[in-house]
C-alpha cells in the first residue's frame, strides 16, 4: 500500500522514547511530522536527528509535533541519542518510535506487507526504504509524504517551508508558486471564480494569464 496526499494517516499504538503512545490521540489537534530511519546508529540519520532536534522550536511554533521512527527498540535508540548529542550538538528532543517488528514500517508502505522477522539481523539496506517524511494534518490526513535515498540527507528547512504553504492555504483558497517563501505573492486558487475573487480581493490581482491570478499573500 503506497499512501497518497488525501488519505487517512493509519492509526497505531506503539513504544517511543517517551512512552507509549496512540498517534491520533497524541497529535490531538495539531500538525504532526513523522519521519522515518532505517536503522540506529546510522551516518545520514544521525544527522538529520540533530538537525531536526535543533530546529525544533520552529516545527513548535508552527503547532507541529514532531515524532521520529527507526526500525529498532527503543532500548537501541536511547543509545543513539548519546552519539546524536556528541556529535551533532543536540540530542532527540521529540518522541522516537520503536519499530523492531516492523509493524508501522509496514502499515505506512515504506515496506512490503509481506515483510517477516524482526529488526533482528536486518541491516540498514535491508531497510532502504524507510526514509519517507510523512505530514499529517490536524484532520489526521496525509499533506505531504517525501521519500529520500539513504545517501541523500533532508531538508528540513524545505518541510518548514511547506509546512507554512498547508498552513496558509488552508485557511486561505490561494495556492503557492514555486519556490514560494512566506510573505511573498501567491495565486488565487482555481476553484475561485473570478466573481468571487473580486469581492475576496477588491483591490484586483495581476494576470499574465487569465488563469493565474497573482495576490499579495493575505494576513492570518
Amino acid at each position: 500500500m503506497t499512501l497518497q496526499i488525501g488519505a487517512v494517516a493509519p492509526d497505531f499504538e506503539a513504544e517511543t522514547t517517551q512512552g507509549r503512545i496512540r498517534l491520533h490521540e497524541w497529535i490531538g489537534d495539531a500538525w504532526c511530522v513523522l519521519f522515518s530511519h532505517p536503522k540506529d546508529f546510522t551516518p545520514v540519520c544521525t544527522t538529520e536527528l540533530g538537525y531536526m532536534a535543533r530546529i525544533k522550536p520552529e516545527f513548535d511554533r508552527r503547532n507541529v509535533k514532531v515524532i521520529g521512527l527507526s526500525v529498532d527498540p527503543v532500548g537501541n535508540h536511547a543509545r543513539w541519542a548519546e552519539d546524536i548529542h556528541e556529535t551533532q550538538g543536540y540530542a532527540p528532543n521529540y518522541p522516537m518510535i520503536g519499530d523492531s517488528d516492523l509493524a508501522v514500517s509496514k502499515l505506512y508502505g515504506m515496506l512490503p506487507a509481506s515483510t517477516t522477522g524482526t529488526s533482528e539481523g536486518r541491516t540498514p539496506a535491508d531497510n532502504q526504504t524507510v526514509r519517507n517524511v510523512f505530514v499529517i494534518g490536524p484532520d489526521k490526513k496525509i499533506k505531504l509524504v517525501l521519500a529520500y535515498p539513504m545517501t541523500t540527507g533532508r531538508n528540513f528547512d524545505e518541510v518548514l517551508r511547506v509546512i507554512d504553504s498547508l498552513q496558509l492555504t488552508a485557511q486561505h483558497r490561494v495556492a503557492t508558486p514555486a519556490n514560494w517563501q512566506p510573505g511573498q505573492d501567491v495565486i488565487i486558487a482555481g476553484s475561485v471564480s473570478d466573481d468571487e475573487a473580486r469581492r475576496i480581493y477588491p483591490q484586483g490581482w495581476q494576470a499574465p494569464r487569465p488563469y493565474i491570478r497573482i495576490v499579495p499573500q493575505p494576513q492570518s
